[in-house]
This record gives structure tokens, C-alpha cells and sequence, in this order.
């Protein structure tokens, strides 16, 4: 089979595309013990039909029960007999399966994922059986407030488009999920134009795509038919401020607001200016304002969520209830502070340096970095290294890190208290 002209992401990564419209993307890590492949699939709970919240999570959940050729018993021992993984999760725009399994294992990873795609046949039986663990799950949700008030308070901001609902969907919906649906779900959407597949090991392209060639032959090549959500733009969207009693021991908040998403040329100023108030160091802006110089909460947070047609900014944090209106208070200060002044040009040459130095820390971890190339060359048929990386975060300027402060001096708020 004639395979699609391949194109270099860097010194490492090569993308193909073939005839049926699939995506491969291969980083070769010559010496690499573990294996990581993996499938994303161009479907998440954004893409749910309004009478079906949860779809494409439960479709997840269940494509392990069985295909055409394998029990659920046997897929789950396919790779653990081997010492191996098999994963999945969803999002609001992708559904992600994948392998991880000592370097060798190529086939067997490749052969497994491309039977669940093409052949989960979601017994009944088995659908009965996950209808209940994922009724668990979601009413473990609603026993974290942490992980709660973030579903709420998405619900609230993305209020009567497809993003307002999430992942997990609901336990009246859970009933509805028959085989047939699944099925239908499968065909629809887990098709090569949607998928990418990606490999991270030390076999090179040659042999991932030759093993792609053979096992996914049988995938359906219509394109998806993508659910066009009704976002509207930020700006139309009223802050809230909201409070809701659920008898907690503290307060839950989460301040946040839509911005550009993936493709924006805001993308870098704004996750700089994230890992500055609230990424993961010990020195962030609002871990020292917030917990070390007051000791108003045990953890403050800042992240960022980017979809293809906006962005997600949020601040988390945790404190008594007391408290809660003077930490809120602190956190725009620390916003505002900025957007009025910047940083001085020592202080954001710093902030680079610590945000480069926890990129380079975190693309040691494999099988993050394994799924972020097959992201990567999905969304942007390109996989950019390390330096070019580093180049974009150095190129952000003190204005534009005002700018993106500016954008983010309106956030809206929900607390669980």
C-alpha cells in the first residue's frame, strides 16, 4: 500500500499520512526500553447528541468488553501477560487509546488497539456490568468537591453549547446505552480521517507503519461527522459570581474565564503567565501570596485546557470558609498587578527560565511526551522539539504578558461551600 508523504516534525518524529486519510506519527527513542502506541481519537463529550451526555466516555469505557475475536478477559491479559498496559480516557474533544509495554511489543500493541477500534461488538452482558462502574464514578465525583465544583463550574461558563455538560454525562443517560448505539457510535466516529495513531520507541517508522498497514486495513474511511458547538465569543458571555451550600469542611473555588484556544497566537504568553501565578513550583505567585506569606490554603492552582476553538483558564484553591473572600481578593490583585505593570524584565527573564527548565523536566516522562506527539501531529502535523519550544517561550514580551493579564482581569466564580 502507496503511504501518504511523510513529513519531519524534528530530528525525531516523522509523520505519514495514508490513503485512508490515517494519521501515523513515530518518535524513535533508539535504546527505548518501553514501548508507548497509542490511538487519538478526533471524538470527546463535546460531540455527545444533546439526549446522550456521556457517549463518548461510556463508548470508552466499554469498547474492553469484547470484539469480534476477544472476550474482555483476554483483551485485559493481552498486554499484562507481557508486563504491558492498556489505557484509555477521554476529554472534551478526543478519546485516547493506548499501550505501554517493554520495547518489542510493537505488534501485539498495534494488533490490540486496531481490534478494539474495528471490532468492539459491546455484548450486553458487559454494558449492564459498566453502566454500574461508571455510575460509581460519576457519584465519586460528587463525594470530591475539588474535582466537582470544576464540572459545575464548565457547565455554568459553557452554559447551552455541547461543552456544557461533562465527560461522564449522567446516570439517567447511562440507561439509554445499548449495543446497538455503541455500535453505531463506533462506526460513526472511529474512522481513519478522525484517528491518529502514535508510537514512541526504538523501532523506526518503517516497521510502525508497515504493522498500521496491516491491522487497520479494515477501518472505515468516512470522514466524522463533528457536532459544530455554539461557543460564542468570550466577550458575550456575562461573569458570574456564584456560591452553592453543599456542606463542606471548606470552600472549593474555581475563578476562571474562556480564552483563545490551541491555534491562537495567545497560546504562549498566556500559559506563561499561568506557570507564573499558579503552575507547579513552590514559588508561584499565588502559592506565595496565598499559602506561604498567610497560610490561607493548603494548595493553590493555576491550568489551562486548549480546545481547537478556545481555551480554559482556571485558579483552583481551598481554604475556610472565612477565608474565601479575602483569597479571592488576593488572586485578582495578583492578575491585576500585572496587567497594570508587567514584570520588570530580570523578573520575566526568570519566569522563562523556570517555565523552559519544568517543560524539559516534564518531557522526561515518556508516556506523556508518546501522547503529546500523537496530539501534536493530529492538531498541527507537526511535532515541535525541545529549542523550538524554548524559542517561543523567550519570544513572549513584557506587553504581550500584560495583555494576556488583561484578559484574564474578569473571571468569573463558583464556590462549593
Amino acid at each position: 500500500m502507496e503511504i501518504g508523504e511523510m513529513s519531519k516534525g524534528n530530528e525525531a518524529v516523522e509523520i505519514a499520512t495514508l490513503p485512508s486519510g490515517l494519521k501515523v506519527a513515530v518518535r524513535r527513542r533508539k535504546g527505548a526500553m518501553v514501548d508507548y502506541c497509542g490511538a487519538i481519537v478526533g471524538v470527546g463529550s463535546r460531540d455527545d447528541a444533546p439526549a446522550d451526555p456521556g457517549m463518548a466516555h461510556f463508548v470508552e469505557h466499554t469498547i474492553f468488553k469484547g470484539t469480534q475475536r476477544r472476550s474482555s478477559w483476554h483483551i485485559i491479559n493481552r498486554m499484562e501477560k507481557v508486563g504491558g498496559e492498556l489505557n484509555a480516557y477521554t476529554s472534551k474533544e478526543e478519546t485516547v487509546v493506548y499501550t505501554a509495554a517493554p520495547s518489542g511489543n510493537l505488534t501485539r500493541s498495534v494488533e490490540l488497539i486496531a481490534d478494539l477500534i474495528i471490532n468492539s461488538r459491546f455484548p450486553d452482558s458487559e454494558l449492564d456490568k459498566e453502566r454500574e462502574v461508571v455510575a460509581d464514578e460519576i457519584n465519586s465525583y460528587l463525594d470530591t468537591p475539588a474535582e466537582a465544583v470544576y464540572d459545575d463550574f464548565e457547565e455554568i461558563l459553557f452554559a447551552d453549547t455541547p461543552m456544557g455538560h461533562n465527560i461522564l454525562g449522567t446516570v439517567e443517560a447511562l440507561s439509554t446505552f445499548d449495543s446497538k448505539k455503541c455500535c453505531r457510535y463506533l462506526h460513526d466516529w472511529y474512522t481513519a480521517p478522525n484517528i491518529t495513531l502514535f508510537y514512541s520507541g526504538k523501532q523506526g517508522p518503517e516497521a510502525v507503519i508497515k504493522a498500521v498497514e496491516k491491522h487497520f486495513r479494515d477501518l472505515p474511511t468516512h470522514q466524522a461527522p463533528r457536532i459544530a458547538a455554539d461557543l460564542r465569543p468570550a466577550k458575550e458571555r456575562a461573569q458570574f459570581s456564584k456560591d452553592r451550600e453543599i456542606g463542606a469542611h471548606q470552600c472549593h473555588t474555581v475563578l476562571g474565564a474562556i480564552t483563545p484556544g490551541m491555534y491562537s497566537e495567545w497560546k504562549h504568553p498566556i500559559a506563561l503567565l499561568t506557570n507564573i501565578l499558579g503552575g507547579p513550583g513552590m514559588n508561584s505567585l499565588l502559592n506565595v501570596q496565598l499559602r506561604e506569606k498567610r497560610g490561607l490554603v493548603y494548595s493553590v492552582e493555576a491550568s489551562n485546557t486548549w480546545l481547537t476553538d478556545c481555551g480554559l483558564f482556571t485558579i483552583y484553591y481551598g481554604c475556610d470558609h472565612s477565608d474565601n473572600a479575602k483569597c479571592a481578593e488576593l488572586v485578582m490583585n495578583q492578575i491585576e498587578q500585572i496587567a497594570a505593570a508587567g514584570l520588570t524584565p530580570s523578573r520575566l527573564a526568570e519566569a522563562k527560565k523556570q517555565y523552559i527548565g519544568q517543560l524539559a523536566v516534564a518531557s522526561d516522562n515518556y508516556e506523556s511526551m508518546a501522547i503529546a506527539t500523537g496530539r501534536s501531529a493530529k492538531y498541527f502535523d507537526r511535532v515541535l522539539s525541545p529549542e523550538q519550544v524554548a524559542q517561543h517561550i523567550q519570544a513572549v514580551t513584557a506587553d504581550q504578558l500584560r495583555e494576556a493579564a488583561k484578559m484574564l482581569s474578569r473571571l468569573s466564580r463558583l464556590t462549593f461551600y
